[in-house]
């Protein structure tokens, strides 16, 4: 069997001896209790920030140009409550998704001691990443940015700088429904001040600098004589000058539309691969075996942590907690895998496997 040098292809031994155990230095001791999780990467701490800059800007744009120097009092306190409410959601949920561990495989677990420990009966298989040289268990892969092996990986995603695994799938999704709901909640804001703005404030704003036809001519002849800029009341719809409120408006219409768009994709393909049970890279390197998956509606228990409450949506409450592998659980489930696999390739790869009897190789 041709072996290609890529990712993609896995080590599966009965033996512990082609797993070259000796080239893995013993796993780190675990670390305290509650140690942040962050991924040193330059591209992923900057589109985090960038992603912080966005919303803060659109914070800033909502307050200080559309609802302060609104007159109506009552739309400007409800639509800043809700949208600053969506938005601390959105940078609290991008906040745990970045740093919360994604369920990354302990590293280093590849030793001759721990494969030795595992007792391989004769059909059981053990699977090895040779990057971070860690026993994979089922439905893990490597991350090339985080290097770990990382259970059930979605993909890796830089707006959060990590991973999108088994841990934090809850915060991704909550950060981009948030978000998809400040971008729409800030369109809608800023169509509704378009429409009051140049229906009525803005008019007499053109008329006081002389922009509009009508007045340009007695402006000049106004501003001529009295040698002085013309008066324009406080009391408008923006304490910025209008051209600054126009592009600072139309700024954030482009980043509400494309950050509306983006996100509400993310929410709808991350829901779907929670009620499938199927990772986006399991989507893209789908099989032609069946695989045992779970009821839709259990797996987004065990996504969003219970039964459905408030606590879905709330940034701060953790999914079901996984339970611990064991020993047994690292073998048993490759060798069920490696089984289905062995069923369909037993015809196309009879004669490549005759001196292969305890090693094998298989794509992911």
């Amino acid at each position: 069997m041709m072996l290609l040098p890529t990712h993609h292809f896995r080590d599966i031994e009965r033996k512990p001896e082609y797993l070259q155990p000796e080239k893995c230095v013993p796993p780190p001791h675990p670390g305290p209790v509650g140690t942040m999780w962050f991924i040193r990467d330059g591209c992923g701490i900057a589109c985090a920030i960038v992603t912080w800059f966005l919303v803060l800007y659109a914070e800033f744009v909502v307050l200080f140009v559309m609802l302060i120097p609104s007159r109506d009092y009552v739309y400007s306190s409800i639509n800043g409550i809700v949208f600053n409410l969506l938005a601390f959601l959105a940078l609290a949920s991008h906040c745990r998704a970045m740093l919360t561990d994604p369920g990354a495989v302990p590293k280093g677990n590849a030793t001759k001691e721990f494969i030795e420990s595992l007792q391989l009966k004769p059909g059981q298989v053990v699977y090895k990443c040779p990057k971070c040289c860690s026993i994979k268990p089922d439905r893990a892969h490597h991350c090339s940015v985080c290097k770990r092996c990382i259970r059930k990986m979605d993909h890796h995603c830089p707006w959060v700088n990590n991973c999108v695994g088994e841990n934090n799938q809850k915060y991704f999704v909550l950060f981009t429904m948030y978000i998809a709901l400040i971008s729409l909640h800030a369109l809608i804001m800023v169509g509704f001040h378009f429409l009051h703005c140049f229906e009525e404030d803005w008019t007499n704003l053109l008329q006081a600098y002389g922009l509009t036809r009508e007045g340009t001519a007695e402006a000049q002849i106004s501003l001529h004589e009295k040698k002085q800029p013309p008066k324009v009341s406080s009391t408008e719809c923006s304490s910025f000058s209008p051209p600054t409120t126009v592009i600072l408006l139309i700024l954030l219409c482009f980043e509400g539309l494309l950050f509306l768009i983006f996100t509400s994709v993310m929410f709808g393909t991350q829901v779907h691969s929670i009620c499938t049970d199927e990772t986006g890279i399991e989507r893209l390197k789908r099989k032609h075996q069946p695989r045992e998956r779970r009821g839709s509606w259990k797996s987004v228990k065990e996504t969003f942590g219970g039964d459905f409450s408030l606590n879905w949506f709330n940034p701060f409450s953790g999914p079901c907690d996984p339970e611990p592998l064991s020993d047994r659980d690292w073998v048993r489930q490759a060798a069920s895998l490696s089984e289905t696999d062995n069923t369909e390739t037993t015809e196309e790869q009879s004669e490549e496997r005759k001196d292969e009897d305890s090693v094998e190789v298989t794509d992911e």
